[in-house]
């Protein structure tokens, strides 16, 4: 029988806060697929479970909202013929997801000095994006000062138009 999840050293899924329930596959395995119950689907409450910390749990709520019905969130695994091998993908796919969902944010980027360079060409830079006028027409654009107007697009080309 397949034990606790295991989603990081410190955070350990007891055995009855995960439920199981078991359906016939529609992947490989010839005439006998229909007659087995090889789908797994794994299910855990996020909202109640006692594994995550208030922390944990709160960030684990916020990222997973998506996938989430009622608090609970639920994997399924289907590729093996073997239960016992879709039991141990679901366990390891819903271990890498509750493992990216408590996951603490990555740091905040530390502001660094720019460059000498960065800081000379930074107005240089900025100046082709400048407003300017269009040759010809006056009309002011944010694009850069080398982007002319198209030309309007031709209805046939020359070869019909001739015909």
């Amino acid at each position: 029988m397949v034990g606790p999840l295991r989603v990081s050293r410190s955070i350990l899924v007891p055995a009855r806060d995960l439920r199981w329930r078991f359906s016939h596959s529609s992947g490989p395995g010839g005439q006998s697929v229909n007659t087995a119950d090889t789908r797994v689907e794994l299910s855990v409450d996020v909202a109640t479970t006692r594994a995550l910390g208030p922390v944990q749990r709160k960030r684990a709520l916020d990222r997973l909202s998506g996938r989430l019905v009622g608090g609970v969130l639920t994997v399924t695994a289907s590729e093996q013929r073997s239960q016992l091998r879709n039991r141990e993908a679901a366990l390891k796919q819903m271990a890498e997801i509750l493992a990216a969902a408590v996951a603490p944010p990555p740091p905040s980027r530390r502001p660094t000095r720019p460059s000498r360079r960065a800081h000379h060409t930074a107005p240089a830079r900025l100046a082709r994006f400048a407003p300017t006028p269009l040759p010809g027409c006056g009309r002011v654009t944010r694009y850069p000062r080398c982007v002319m107007p198209l030309r309007p697009r031709r209805k046939h080309s020359a070869a019909s138009h001739d015909r």
